[in-house]
């Protein structure tokens, strides 16, 4: 801040910048004149462009007090503008916040508008909601008075089921039934794994002991005896045992029934000469025979020294299968002779074919050559027509001139 003549003036303002700058360029103009005084002293030649320097200088300074002019009309110019321009801003902010008022009193009356039909609606649904629930209910309290009507239908057929679990606990319960049961099991099983001429049910031995399945497998190892056991009453009381002293008997007894039916099939169904060196017990229960394996190894081992094969309905079949694997293969060593002597035909039947083929052979090449034959007598006869079209009667037989019909001269 500056106070000239009792006025204050501030370096910011732009008069005051260009006073400055003014008064800067009449001291540089003093300082070049004092300079251009001192250099025409020194030298007279450089006094000319000295003076037009000056002159140059003069015409600078005159442009730029018509700068200043034009500055101090710019920024009248600019606040003026300013001025204006702020102006008509509050008017377009006051005529957008008027729109905005009044688009925002239109959403406000639109948006009640929505929800009183939205409310309408709801309401509408509502009801519709409870007709079609209570629709629903009924339909449903329906159903399920059938599904009790199916559930007592249900009990009663288990009313049934247990019956006849209890006639079939009946039927196991006597050792006469129950080996009837065990052969029917192993009837079915046989029937479904075996051709029906490879094995006999209720076979009767030499020794006059009968066998409830002989399967007729070739030699070795010859026909094997199937025989169905079923321990039930010592598995009953294995697994009903609730004291150690009754699980300790209960495995007695087991151990009991099983030596017992092990040492009735080796003694029985092994026969020297007529049967294989082994038999199969077949136990018609799969609990059973995991018991057996489980717990009662021994038992399985005494089995073996016995050759006494213990199997289940599940072994069983998988041994029957291997078994019909060795019919199969016997039966197919019992045709070899036949296969044989169809092959040997088979064999006879190839040659014949194949010296017929030969012939047959010959016949085409001696076919392809009396083809090429006839060709090439027909090219001869082509040419020979094309010279005779052509009377080049002298080319036909060059080899042979007798051929040549010679041409008779005219009489003069």
């Amino acid at each position: 801040m500056i106070q000239i003549a009792g006025q204050t003036y501030s370096f910011s303002d732009p008069v005051v910048l260009v006073a400055l700058v003014g008064i800067g360029a009449l001291a540089l103009i003093l300082i070049l004149l004092f300079l251009g005084l001192r250099a025409a002293n020194r030298s007279a030649q450089m006094a000319e462009p000295l003076a037009q320097q000056l002159a140059h200088l003069g015409q600078h300074v005159q442009q730029l007090g018509q700068g200043q002019e034009q500055l101090r009309g710019g920024l009248q110019h600019v606040s003026e503008t300013q001025a204006n321009a702020q102006v008509q801003m509050i008017q377009t902010v006051e005529a957008r916040l008027g729109a905005v008022q009044q688009h925002m009193n239109d959403r406000l009356a639109d948006n009640a508008l929505r929800a009183q039909r939205a409310m309408t609606e709801m309401q509408e649904r509502m009801k519709e909601s409870l007709h079609g629930s209570s629709k629903q209910t009924a339909t449903s309290l329906t159903q399920l008075q059938e599904r009790l009507k199916m559930i007592d239908k249900a009990q009663d057929n288990i009313t049934k089921l247990s019956g006849d679990v209890l006639s079939l606990q009946d039927i196991l319960s006597n050792k006469q039934t129950r080996g009837a049961f065990g052969e029917i099991q192993l009837n079915d099983i046989v029937s479904k794994a075996l051709p029906a001429d490879s094995y006999s049910l209720q076979h009767t031995l030499t020794n006059g002991k009968r066998a409830d399945c002989l399967i007729h497998l070739p030699n070795p190892p010859g026909p094997i005896v199937i025989d169905s056991k079923f321990p039930l009453e010592p598995y009953e009381a294995l697994r009903n045992a609730e004291t150690q002293g009754q699980l300790q008997e209960a495995a007695r007894m087991m151990k009991t029934a099983l030596r017992a039916h092990i040492k009735a099939i080796s003694e029985k169904y092994i026969i020297d000469g007529e049967t294989a060196d082994g038999a199969l017990m077949f136990l018609p229960s799969e609990a059973v025979y995991a018991e057996l394996h489980a717990n009662f190894s021994d038992i399985v081992r005494e089995g073996f020294a016995a050759r006494v094969w213990i199997v289940s309905p599940t072994t069983c079949m998988a041994t029957l299968n291997t078994m019909r694997a060795i019919l199969k293969d016997a039966r197919m060593r019992e045709q070899a002779g036949a296969i044989r002597k169809e092959l040997g035909m088979l064999h006879k039947d190839v040659e014949r074919l194949g010296d017929r083929v030969a012939n047959l052979d010959r016949h085409f090449g001696q076919a392809a050559k009396d083809i090429s034959e006839i060709k090439i007598s027909a090219d001869k006869a082509g040419r020979r027509a094309q010279r005779l079209d052509n009377f080049d009667f002298e080319e036909l037989a060059p080899d042979d001139p007798s051929n040549v019909v010679p041409l008779s001269k005219p009489d003069h």
